[in-house]
């Protein structure tokens, strides 16, 4: 048999799926897929290197701040035990000395935190710890603390629901014309330039009127109050059957009721906050001008929309209208706590027993009076917050596993979704996932850290129907990522904890930009924890990698790769001179295929020994590799650099190779690229000898 294998997208598959070539997506999935990355075009490639940025003090969490799509406007928030530094692009500000800023939240809280960003602030929540909102300003406003960094100030504040300006004082009420024996009653709000509306005053009476019904010509009530700092215009209301209903607005601090009709549909709002009493929500969000509080410690499956255009503001109006805040309680049966909220046309909630969506009942915006909770499924969500894709939401199933979709499908007129991870249940059994981010460019893929630290890799594009697992070992841990709109595209950051020179150290890393078809193989970047050394003049003794003291590094120097340098008092020697240099530590590419598996005219070919003959790889600006029947029996590609110490030059085009090997029941291909090379691989084309058993 000669067969053509040139679409990889399936990416790695359960080994217990080796005998399912009757599924329709075995014949795009593999074996073993190592720090490989599935190419939206089927082909696959290596995974980008990752650039060393800064060291850290100890295990942090990254969370991003994104403020538009300009690079320069968007930064890493590095939470560490109780502290919170901001790196930019080029890392840490150098000129901001030790720039930390004092959080409340302990290292083992950090992975809880739940953030939501609107503008120039991060809202932060945790059940254990009140609402904060981290801000970023020009400048540091009068008797507050920061840190400048960046360019900015930053602080963190914690969050004081329903302030505005102060109430005005009690108003003075004065009748005029024939009175009476009825009691006039009137409270007055000030209003800002925001048009954020304070508390009411307290009544302002006089007793010796007459009811509006019966005022006659001549009748009126002057109002008058002393002025409140920062209000621009004034409420004004009046009682009627019980309520105070509003009946006008005051430039100045007086006002005439010339027996305006009060609208019994606008009143003075009252205070409510359902957070008091240490009841911290710990899930936030926004939808539709509302900010969305979740899960707090004594109503875990309740959850609570701000006043609408004002999210820190939780005041009610009697009666209810459009724009109060909301309080819904999912009543499930049991005690489902929400793990997450999401805006998706929908407003989304994932709690640990199911995933509802809330939605008003005529298609409009969400009311007091119109809001309605139905379940999509029932699967049970994890606490990381969701990831939005496209068309499709993306969110880990109870008990931190599985990963899952949910998109609308007009069959069902509600969401449906998929196990996402179904196929690839060995890199998941045993194990929950940390935290994860979805890198849009290049690529189009989610990026997981496991509970053990290994990287994992979704690359997803639900339109086209791809979707594929991939594993990204480094020589440590990741512990945390992030994703965040960079230059060229979506830059992930991560936290890595690795072993150098005998001692855990942590790090800040970025990963490198995919290397590009225009770009010289001076440039390829494919070391982990690795700087790029680019020097004025050629030179054998470098410096600068003090981060891996007694490390054995990979390096590829102007081009050509070298073994062996090991960092001694910070640095390596080259055995010849070069300008432009990649260290960092080793990596490994491994790409393992499956068994060849068919029906023919003799019967199925399970179980039948095989060998393969010879095989072609096509390949794009690759440069060199090794292949074999094994992965621990590998060959040199013949595309090495002909000379030693000179660039070696990306080769474009099909490669021959013999793998070789006995006749085995599951011989197949594995090809593996260890040097700091690139390698892109855009089809196989394989020779397959079936014996007869």
């Amino acid at each position: 048999m000669r067969v053509a294998i040139q679409n990889f997208t399936g990416g790695e598959i359960s080994p217990i799926l080796s005998a399912r070539y009757d599924l329709a997506r075995y014949r795009n999935s593999v074996a073993c897929m190592e720090n490989m990355l599935p190419g939206l075009h089927g082909d696959v490639r290596r995974r980008p290197g990752m650039r060393f940025v800064a060291a850290l003090d100890g295990d942090s969490v990254l969370l991003p701040f994104s403020f538009s799509a300009e690079a320069g406007q968007n930064f890493v928030l590095v939470f560490g035990n109780g502290t919170l530094r901001v790196a930019g692009s080029n890392g840490f500000d150098a000129s901001a000395g030790d720039a930390v800023l004092s959080t409340p939240y302990t290292g083992g809280e950090l992975l809880h935190l739940s953030s939501a960003q609107v503008g120039d602030t991060v809202y932060l929540a945790h059940n254990a710890h009140p609402l904060h909102k981290l801000i970023r300003r020009d400048s540091l406003p009068a008797g507050m603390s920061g840190i400048r960094c960046h360019g900015y100030v930053w602080t963190l504040e914690k969050v004081a629901l329903n302030t505005s300006l102060a109430a005005p004082a009690r108003p003075s009420v004065t009748f005029s014309g024939e009175g009476g024996s009825y009691t006039l009653r009137y409270r007055v709000a000030a209003v800002d330039s925001s048009g954020n509306i304070s508390l009411a005053s307290a009544t302002g009476e006089c007793a010796n009127a007459r009811h509006p019904s019966d005022w006659v010509q001549g009748n009126c009530a002057t109002l008058s109050w002393q002025a409140v700092s920062g209000a621009v215009e004034y409420n004004v209301y009046r009682e009627e059957a019980g309520y105070y209903g509003f009946i006008g607005i005051a430039r100045g601090t007086s006002f005439i009721d010339n027996n305006y009709q009060a609208d019994t549909s606008d009143t003075p709002r009252e205070d409510w906050d359902p957070f008091a009493g240490n009841n911290h929500p710990g899930v936030v969000a926004f939808h539709q001008q509302r900010m969305v509080l979740a899960g707090t410690r004594k109503q875990p499956q309740a959850f609570y929309l701000s006043r609408s255009g004002d999210f820190e503001n939780f005041r009610k109006s009697r009666p209810l209208q459009d724009d109060d805040p909301l309080e819904y309680l999912i009543a499930s049966g049991s005690i489902d706590a929400i793990a997450w909220a999401a805006s998706f046309g929908d407003l989304l909630i994932g709690t640990s027993g199911s995933e509802y969506k809330a939605a008003s009942g005529d298609g409009g915006p969400l009311t007091p009076s119109s809001i309605g909770i139905t379940v999509q499924s029932s699967w049970g969500s994890a606490g990381l917050a969701p990831i939005i894709i496209g068309n499709s939401i993306l969110h880990v199933q109870r008990h931190g596993a599985h990963v899952r979709d949910l998109f609308y499908s007009l069959e069902k007129d509600g969401y449906a979704g998929n196990d996402l991870s179904i196929l690839a249940p060995h890199l998941f059994e045993g194990h929950t996932l940390r935290q994860w981010a979805y890198q849009q460019t290049p690529g189009s893929v989610v990026w997981i850290v496991r509970d053990d630290g290994l990287l994992l890799g979704f690359t997803y594009m639900k339109e086209h129907d791809i979707w594929g697992w991939s594993r990204h070992p480094t020589a440590g841990a990741v512990r945390s990522v992030c994703s965040l709109s960079g230059e060229n595209g979506d830059d992930l950051w991560l936290v890595t904890r690795r072993n150098v020179n005998g001692k855990q150290r942590y790090f800040l890393e970025v990963l490198a930009r995919q290397w590009g078809d225009n770009d010289a193989i001076q440039q390829a970047f494919f070391v982990d924890c690795g700087k790029t050394l680019s020097l004025s003049a050629p030179a054998r003794q470098l410096s600068g990698l003090g981060h891996l003291e007694g490390c054995t590094v990979s390096v590829l120097a102007d081009g050509s790769p070298v073994e062996g340098c090991v960092v001694k008092n910070g640095g390596i020697e080259l055995p010849y001179a070069a300008r432009t240099v990649q260290v960092g530590l080793p990596c490994a590419s491994v790409l393992g295929l499956l068994p060849l598996e068919s029906d023919g005219q003799y019967g199925s070919t399970l179980g039948k020994r095989r060998s393969y003959g010879r095989c072609t790889l096509r390949m794009h600006r690759s440069v060199g590799g090794k292949y074999g029947p094994h992965r621990e029996e590998l060959y040199d590609l013949p595309v090495l650099p002909e000379v030693w110490g000179k660039a070696c030059e990306p080769y474009t085009g099909d490669v021959d190779c013999l793998p070789g090997g006995t006749q085995e029941a599951r011989a197949s291909l594995w090809l593996v690229q260890d040097r700091p090379l690139p390698f892109h691989l855009a089809a196989v084309v394989l020779d397959v000898d079936f014996g007869e058993v």
